[in-house]
């Protein structure tokens, strides 16, 4: 089986060659390149086309959160893992907007980072505890209890998971890092139908959580 190429972009080189030595330990991720800037890592990333690039957040020239979306926009096929020593909200949410496939945090320990890389390769999105907390927390904004009702029609236009063409509206809206009350206002409902639209999202879906809604929905092109 071919190695996992990996590109490392940080403006420390000290972090790189930290990172570079953990991940070189294992027999199925090989480092191909470097970068100490988010505008090299992007020259980095068309050069190389490595399976994933670790990007470090706050670099000089451009961050990493915009080099990210550049590489997305760009339709590269390299999956884009965020790197930081923050789990803030905005951080964490706007890594979601701009295509990060993962979101780690510096002190993550040996085997989870390792673990997430691999699933991250595989398709599957990764985020740390603490920030899928952050994202938890978010993207349910309290949800309401089964019991709720919504007042209101659904609209048709289903797919094989049963999600209105209204649902699968707040979801992308979701994905995107919109609040409830921002997507309230959008859509002329009240926060609290926003809140059930979410609970019933998870329900069809077959999923317990947020974060899980929103690999789901990612893994299997629903938005």
């Amino acid at each position: 089986m071919s190695k996992i190429t990996v590109l490392l972009a940080d403006d420390h080189i000290l972090v790189r060659n930290g990172i570079k030595a953990m991940l070189e330990a294992d027999d199925d991720i090989m480092v191909i390149g470097e970068a100490d800037n988010g505008m090299q890592a992007i020259q980095r990333v068309q050069e190389l086309q490595p399976d994933l690039a670790i990007m470090d957040i706050r670099m000089p020239e451009m961050n990493g959160l915009e080099a990210c979306e550049a590489i997305t926009q760009n339709k590269e096929n390299t999956k884009v893992v965020m790197l930081s020593m923050h789990d803030t909200e905005d951080y964490v949410l706007e890594s979601l907007r701009v295509g990060a496939w993962g979101y780690l945090l510096k002190d993550t320990d040996k085997n989870e980072f390792i673990k997430a890389l691999k699933q991250i390769n595989n398709g599957i999105r990764y985020y740390s505890g603490s920030v899928s907390n952050v994202l938890a927390n978010q993207l349910l904004g309290g949800a309401g209890s089964s019991s709720i009702r919504v007042n209101e029609a659904v609209e048709s236009n289903t797919d094989i998971y049963g999600l209105s063409k209204r649902e699968k509206q707040i979801l992308g809206m979701v994905i995107n890092g919109k609040h409830n009350k921002d997507i309230a206002e959008v859509l002329g409902k009240s926060v609290r139908t926003i809140e059930t639209h979410r609970f019933n999202i998870m329900k069809k879906l077959g999923v317990n959580n947020a974060v899980d809604m929103i690999n789901k929905a990612m893994k299997e092109n629903l938005i």
